[in-house]
């Protein structure tokens, strides 16, 4: 394969990416800014109504992990992974509109948890994907392609829903908290119907960007289904069942290739100041004392500059080993929560965004192709529902103590000091991972040979088309 070309299934993955962070996009901005009309409206103070925002995606996070791994373990049987894939990102899709109906906070936040969470099993599945998309050599390059595009891609629909949310209704009349008549853009924000438009366009943007991924992919590395001689519908049962069984198969694995539960548990750690950021960027962001606006130009910052790095990350990964840029950007992540803690006026907010940018999608994209370096393929998606798992385990800790810490000391501050320590952690921990990892890697080679000759799968079977990057 030629080293400067993407084949047709390598782009169409990635293309999903450019669909799915629209949705991220969205989540971490409108979300939150229709989730404050809502909690106004309901006259809930402004501390109350970020510390519910940080339960629900706590809630979220403790779903997933409930449930990663039977969605993993299921997704890997044969013919399972593509419509499995395809159900949870409609699901999504449909909860994402959805969001957009005015309705009270709570009943708000319930859709949130079920939109989140589908969007969360659609994304494991596509994770574990690339095993079945492009070689081993080249996981890092395409990973942090599909980032980088999917940061760059996800502006479109995000900047037109800007648009229409804060210019699209300057006409609407609407009260503040304190009972003033809201004016031009303030009126426009507290408008729902701009809104409902924004995630249409989002949802059908999604959905735009997952038809070329499903029509190509292909599902390389499988396990058998339970036998094909009984009903379709006896065979799936059987196989959810089979599935269950599996779970513990997963833990029993990982702690037999120890460099897999130590860098899960590195992972775990982390990874929670990656996430939990995300996950409360515009909320905490008016703690710090940062207007709405400034707070959604920071997100498009944060886009635009992750966009090269996480591509640079990747060429210099290739170049100095994954491993160890991997951990530069947990030294960079250590900076940002570190300094985040004493976050007090706008220029400081800025430096924290920069920060974010440059190392955010570097240690998302090498972390997931790292993963997939250090595991057999054919196990793909029960041991890539681990590292969901794991990941959002960690991303429930986060904001579940950022939640504690800000509502009973008054300071968002205050609320990021947990994330800080557990990135230090993490940092710790991923340098046994590596150590141990390199040292049986033979092992993990020895077992991928053996799988790619049991499903004859030659270097071959990727190069279904080249295309031109």
């Amino acid at each position: 394969m030629k080293k400067k070309k993407l084949t047709k299934k390598e782009l169409c993955w990635i293309l999903y990416d450019v669909g799915n962070s629209a949705f991220t996009m969205v989540s971490v901005s409108l979300f939150a800014l229709f989730f404050t009309n809502l909690t106004n409206a309901a006259n809930i103070t402004s501390t109350d109504s970020d510390a519910f925002w940080s339960y629900a995606a706590s809630i979220v996070t403790l779903i997933a992990v409930l449930i990663g791994p039977l969605i993993g373990t299921l997704s890997d049987y044969k013919g399972f992974k593509k419509p499995m894939f395809l159900i949870f990102t409609i699901l999504a899709v449909f909860g994402c509109i959805a969001l957009g109906i005015p309705m009270h906070f709570v009943a708000w936040l319930v859709v949130f948890v079920i939109c989140k969470v589908c969007y969360n099993g659609a994304l494991m599945i596509y994770d574990s994907m690339l095993v079945d998309t492009t070689t081993p050599e080249r996981t890092d390059k395409i990973s942090s392609y599909g980032y980088a595009f999917g940061y760059i891609g996800s502006l479109v629909p995000f900047l037109i829903g800007i648009c229409i949310c804060a210019f699209g209704f300057t006409s609407y009349e609407a009260h503040s908290p304190t009972g003033e008549l809201l004016t031009g853009m303030d009126a426009s924000l507290a408008c729902p119907w701009g809104y409902l438009i924004c995630f249409i366009i989002n949802g059908l943007w999604w959905i735009a960007f997952t038809i070329p991924l499903f029509k190509t992919y292909k599902q390389n590395y499988f396990i058998e289904r339970s036998n094909t001689e009984t009903s379709k519908r006896k065979a799936v049962i059987k196989s959810v069942g089979d599935s269950y069984k599996r779970i513990w198969d997963i833990f029993k694995y990982a702690k037999k290739h120890a460099g897999i539960l130590l860098f899960l548990i590195a992972f775990f750690l982390y990874i929670d100041g990656v996430y939990s950021i995300i996950e409360l960027a515009i909320k905490v962001a008016g703690g710090f004392g940062v207007g709405q606006i400034d707070s959604l130009i920071a997100l498009v910052a944060v886009q635009v500059i992750a966009c090269p790095c996480a591509i640079l990350i990747s060429m210099l990964a290739k170049k100095f080993g994954n491993d160890k840029m991997i951990f530069v950007c947990i030294l960079g992540y250590l900076f940002i929560t570190i300094f985040a803690v004493f976050i007090s006026n706008n220029w400081m907010f800025w430096i924290l965004a920069v920060a974010v940018g440059m190392f955010q999608g570097g240690i998302q994209s090498l972390s997931r192709s790292y993963f997939s370096q250090i595991i057999p393929k054919n196990q793909s998606g029960e041991l890539f529902s681990l590292f969901d798992a794991f990941g959002k385990g960690a991303s429930f800790i986060g904001t579940l103590l950022f939640g504690i810490i800000s509502q009973s000391t008054g300071s968002s501050n205050l609320g990021i000091i947990p994330l800080a320590c557990l990135v230090f952690l993490g940092g710790v921990v991923f340098i046994f991972a590596v150590i141990t990892n390199r040292k049986n890697k033979h092992l993990i080679d020895e077992e991928n040979e053996r799988i790619d000759s049991e499903l004859n799968i030659t270097s071959e079977t990727f190069e279904d088309s080249v295309i031109s990057e």
